[in-house]
C-alpha cells in the first residue's frame, strides 16, 4: 500500500479511434462520459459538433465484499541455494521453486518487496495477498546473466523472470540480500536487479557471524558491503539488511544505523532467518527484527509449505488488501490491532 498522495487514476481520451473500436463492438468498461465542442468548418460558418469519450476507471470494490484484512500476517520466504541436488535443508530444487511460485499465485499471493513491507509500502489489487521473496547470500545457482543481457534461465531470477512474463499479474519482483563479489563475480547482475525493480540488500560483506564481532568490526562489514553495491549499482538504496546466520551483533543497534571510515548506513529492517510470517506493517510489525519462512530441501519444521497451508486453513488471519494505496481496510472486531496506519486512512467496515 503506497502511502502518501499516491493515488490510482486511468483516464483514457478515446477518441475517433474510441468510436471506431465502439463500432467493431469492443467492449469498454467503467462509466462513458461525453462531450460536444466547436470545430472550424471549411464549408459552413456554424462549428460542427465534435464528440470525445473519455472512460472512467472501475470502483474499488467494498472492502468488505474481498475479506479486506490489512492487519493480517504476511509471508516472507527465504530462499538460498537453487540446485538440482540438494545438499543442504537450505537447498530447493528448480522443480520446487516453480511449484512454490504456481502455489502462490493460484492462492492469489503477489510479491512485494522486503523495503515495501517495513514501510508499508503495499499497492496491490483487492483481494490479493503480499508476500516477500527473500534470497541470501548471492549465489550464482540465483543470479546469472547471459549473453544477451537476460537472466539465465535455470537461476532463480531467470525462473522468476519467466513467471512473470507468463503471468503479467503477479508482479515478480524480490530482495536479494548480497555479500561482497556477489552472483560469482558477474557485475552486471546487480545492475540488472536495480535496472528492473528488484531490490537489492545488505548481508554483510564476508558473511560475517556479526555476534563474533567488536562493533567497528561490524560497521565496516556493513559499510563496505554498501559500498560495493554502490560501486556497480550507484543508484541503488540499500534499506533492508539481512543477519547471515540469524545472529544479531552484541550491540543490536549497529544493525539498524552506524558509520564507519567517514561513511554512514541506516536500515528501515532487519531480517531474521527463519521462523513464521511477519506482522502487517500497519499492525506492529518491528523493523528491527522481521521473521522469515524457510523454503528449502523436501518438508523441514515450520517451512514454507507448512506456513502457506496454516494461512489457507485461517485465510482471515492473513493480510488481503482492499485495493486502496492510502487506505487500511480491516473487519471492526480488529481495530484494537491497529497500531500505525503510517499516514493512510484507517477504514474499519
Amino acid at each position: 500500500m503506497t502511502i502518501g498522495a499516491r493515488h490510482a487514476a486511468i483516464t483514457v481520451a478515446i477518441g475517433l479511434l474510441g468510436v471506431v473500436l465502439g463500432g467493431c463492438g469492443a467492449p469498454v468498461s467503467g462509466t462513458e462520459h461525453s462531450t460536444t465542442e466547436p470545430v472550424a468548418s471549411s464549408t459552413s460558418s456554424r462549428p460542427a459538433p465534435r464528440t470525445t469519450t473519455t472512460t472512467t476507471a472501475p470502483p474499488t470494490p467494498d472492502p468488505a465484499e474481498v475479506d479486506a484484512n490489512e492487519l493480517g500476517l504476511v509471508p516472507v520466504l527465504m530462499y538460498h541455494q537453487l540446485t538440482p541436488n540438494p545438499v543442504s535443508e537450505y537447498d530447493q530444487t528448480p522443480a520446487e521453486f516453480r511449484a512454490e511460485l504456481k502455489r502462490l499465485y493460484r492462492e492469489d499471493y503477489r510479491p512485494v518487496t522486503a523495503a515495501q513491507l517495513v514501510s508499508g509500502d503495499i499497492d496491490l489489487p483487492a483481494g490479493t495477498h503480499p508476500v516477500v521473496l527473500t534470497f541470501d547470500d548471492s549465489t550464482a545457482s540465483q543470479v546469472r546473466i547471459a549473453k544477451d543481457g537476460d537472466p539465465k534461465p535455470d537461476t532463480a531470477l531467470g525462473i522468476l523472470t519467466a513467471f512473470g512474463q507468463q503471468h503479467p499479474d503477479f508482479n515478480s519482483t524480490a530482495t536479494f540480500y548480497v555479500n561482497a563479489d556477489p552472483f560469482a563475480g558477474d557485475r552486471r547482475a546487480l545492475a540488472w536487479l536495480h535496472d528492473n525493480d528488484y531490490e537489492i540488500g545488505a548481508h554483510t560483506s564476508t558473511h560475517a557471524n556479526l555476534g563474533s564481532l567488536g562493533s567497528a568490526d561490524v560497521r565496516r562489514e556493513l559499510v563496505s558491503n554498501i559500498s560495493g553495491i554502490k560501486a556497480v549499482a550507484p543508484g541503488a538504496n540499500v534499506r533492508t539488511m539481512a543477519l547471515p546466520l540469524g545472529i544479531f551483533p552484541n550491540d543490536r543497534g549497529l544493525t539498524r544505523r552506524g558509520s564507519w571510515n567517514g561513511q554512514s548506513y541506516r536500515f528501515d529492517g532487519v531480517m531474521l532467518v527463519g521462523a513464521e510470517p511477519a506482522p502487517s506493517p500497519f499492525a506492529g510489525l518491528d523493523g528491527a527484527g522481521v521473521p522469515r519462512i524457510r523454503s528449502g530441501e523436501g518438508r523441514v519444521k515450520f517451512d514454507s509449505a507448512y506456513w502457506l497451508d496454516w494461512l489457507a486453513k485461517h485465510p482471515k488471519r492473513r493480510y488481503t488488501s482492499d485495493g486502496q494505496p492510502d487506505v487500511v481496510s480491516f473487519p471492526r472486531r480488529m481495530a484494537d490491532g491497529l497500531v500505525d496506519d503510517r499516514g493512510a486512512e484507517p477504514n474499519p467496515y
